[in-house]
């Protein structure tokens, strides 16, 4: 029974990563309509100027979180405007998707070239050691804690931004027709900038807490965790902000339990087959909605 908790609790942290990664995914496709398979590669990016600033100049985490924010969010930006945004009208869907990619393999050879392909010893950025219970059977670690709590803001934050704030309004327009809102006067080229800039911002934090929690980082960091946390995107219903926390929670906890009472070699097949199985049984995921294509 301890076992279960504490594989429930490391579940939920893990979880909670990849909630706040998936809430950038079905950010960016519930307003864009595109799939930004370059973003856990962000999530990299982040990692890396956190990394630099905290082992090799020394700083704060307080300081080196907000300058890896800012950072990603430039990048997000720039890259939605040179890579993407040229290739939002194009004949094929297919161009930007292949575009998506291509930017990811970019940062990760950039990447390497800068950093090398040898791993790094991540210092979190959480000093709290965390809390034991049931007389010190159970240790819940303190990085899995301020996650989790972090995972919760961030979705009542983006909650009451998109349904309470003027941009979110001008997102909610631009998601359900893009040139009806641009009738309405809706800047729409600003309003997906600010989804990609919230999406990168939303990597960065992910970053700091999945090498928190798993101290290790390389170029390839952020490939399999991005991968996964749009299967969580998937299963909560991608385009909604509510089911991408739950698909995030839930496949997290599979996961772990998974590695704990099946197979560590085999709990990314379970993963990925969850994902067939959504697909066949329910494709809009388990908040999402059936969406009527005008033609």
């Amino acid at each position: 029974m301890l076992s279960f908790l504490t594989s429930l609790v490391n579940g939920l942290s893990l979880g909670s990563i990849y909630a706040i990664i998936a809430l950038g995914y079905t950010m960016v496709y519930g307003i864009a309509k595109m799939l930004n398979f370059a973003h856990g590669d962000f999530i990299m990016v982040g990692s890396y100027v956190i990394f630099i600033f905290v082992s090799n100049l020394g700083l704060s985490p307080v300081i080196a979180i907000p300058v890896a924010v800012v950072l990603c969010l430039i990048l997000g930006v720039t890259t939605e405007r040179v890579a993407y945004r040229p290739l939002r009208n194009a004949a094929s869907p297919l161009a930007v998707l292949i575009t998506a990619i291509g930017v990811s393999y970019l940062l990760e050879n950039v990447a390497l070239l800068i950093f090398g392909a040898d791993t790094k010893s991540f210092t979190s950025v959480i000093p709290w050691s965390g809390i034991t219970l049931a007389g010190g059977e159970i240790r819940i670690q303190g990085v899995t804690i301020i996650t989790i709590i972090t995972s919760v803001v961030i979705l009542l934050a983006l909650q009451f931004f998109v349904h309470k704030t003027r941009e979110g309004q001008a997102m909610l327009a631009v998601a359900q027709d893009r040139s009806a809102a641009t009738l309405m006067g809706i800047d729409v080229n600003k309003t997906i900038s600010l989804t990609f800039a919230i999406g990168s911002a939303l990597a960065a934090i992910a970053g700091a807490f999945l090498c928190s929690a798993y101290p290790s980082l390389t170029p390839y960091t952020g490939a399999m965790p991005g991968i996964k946390a749009f299967v969580a995107a998937v299963l909560g219903g991608i385009g909604s902000i509510p089911g991408a926390m739950l698909g995030g929670l839930v496949l997290g906890v599979i996961e772990i339990l998974a590695r704990t009472y099946i197979s560590t070699q085999l709990s990314d097949a379970i993963v990925f087959g969850i994902l067939v199985v959504v697909l066949l049984v329910k494709p809009t995921g388990i908040l999402g909605k059936i969406i009527q294509e005008k033609v």
